[in-house]
């Protein structure tokens, strides 16, 4: 983020202009209300439509009081910054509404006033009365979630009768929110997501074969998802049942086969597991993630036997012993 570097240079200007560097700030935004109440600048553009109400934001952001060289709250310094909601954690009316001027990777600054931000009474001990505020905002991405959100508060009389295709855009906002969540770190909530999905697909009531083939062609990225998200959950057994219900769908699905030959693995059934990844190199056999499994599998699956030929050897000698 560049806000120290944006209110230090204002400042630095003040010893040749009366302005205040708010003042000197406004003059190279735009009013995107017409009251003057909310400022933007477009430091970088962004690409695509703009933010739709009720979306859920993943964003950089950094709010600035006047003269401060620091934030008063940021999220500048997270690795990854969360995914906040309009109207339920984006609650600052100015934030909110220029949020939704903005576009996938735009970078801008926010100048609000008070009306906008934190009012007459301000947020003491942090936001002084009647205050204006800066905001920075990276948008890195966004979800439509109001759509997904008005689904799931239907019934599931009100599910079923609206068109397929709706079903699937809420579907493909769920499945992102927990690839989201997965590539986080955050495995417990992109399970949640996954299997919200699939239980939304599974209670969609049809006849139609093409519907079927649709629902169908959803639930198989979501059970391989699943499954990955439960071995990283370390509980391969969940993660083979999911394998499998891929398997059952395309049996001869590489990702499903990996995913079964890894739980397989993980649970020392090790003929199990080179049967799965035997399989998969056939359709992929220069897959070097496939390959290094398999050698994996063979190698543990020999050291199983040697074990157990030791075991063996060594329980008959005892039993010689004994007899002697």
């Amino acid at each position: 983020m560049s806000g120290n570097g944006l209110i230090s240079g204002i400042g630095g200007q003040l010893t040749t202009s009366t302005l205040r560097p708010f003042e000197l700030l406004r003059r190279q935004m735009c009013d995107i209300l017409g009251d003057g109440g909310i400022m933007k600048e477009v430091v970088k553009p962004g690409d695509g439509p703009p933010v739709p109400q009720n979306a859920s934001v993943i964003m950089y952001y950094s709010g600035f009081l006047e003269y401060s060289n620091q934030p008063f709250e940021s999220t500048a310094h997270l690795k990854y910054p969360p995914m906040m909601k309009l109207g339920r954690d984006v609650t600052l009316a100015g934030l909110e509404l220029g949020l939704l001027t903005m576009k996938k990777g735009e970078f801008s600054r926010f100048l609000l006033n008070p009306q906008y931000a934190y009012g007459e009474m301000g947020c003491p001990p942090f936001i002084p009365a009647a205050a204006k505020v800066l905001y920075e905002v990276h948008i890195l991405d966004y979800l439509d979630s109001g759509q997904a959100d008005a689904f799931m508060a239907k019934s599931s009389e009100e599910q079923n009768s609206v068109p397929l295709s709706t079903l699937l855009e809420v579907i493909n906002t769920l499945r992102s929110f927990g690839n989201r969540c997965f590539n986080q770190n955050r495995y417990d909530h992109a399970k949640d997501r996954y299997k919200q999905a699939i239980t939304l697909l599974k209670n969609r009531e049809t006849q139609r074969e093409l519907h079927k083939e649709k629902i169908d062609g959803a639930l198989l990225p979501l059970y391989l998802n699943l499954s990955v998200t439960e071995l990283r959950l370390e509980s391969p057994q969940k993660a083979l049942k999911y394998g499998k219900k891929a398997l059952e769908m395309d049996a001869t699905n590489t990702k499903a086969l990996f995913r079964c030959g890894q739980a397989y693995l993980e649970l020392s059934e090790y003929e199990s597991a080179q049967v799965c990844l035997i399989t998969a190199q056939s359709k992929k056999p220069f897959d070097s993630d496939i390959n290094n499994l398999l050698k994996k599998a063979v190698l543990a699956c020999k050291d199983s036997l040697d074990k157990e030929k030791e075991m063996c050897s060594k329980m008959f000698r005892e039993m010689s012993s004994v007899q002697l």
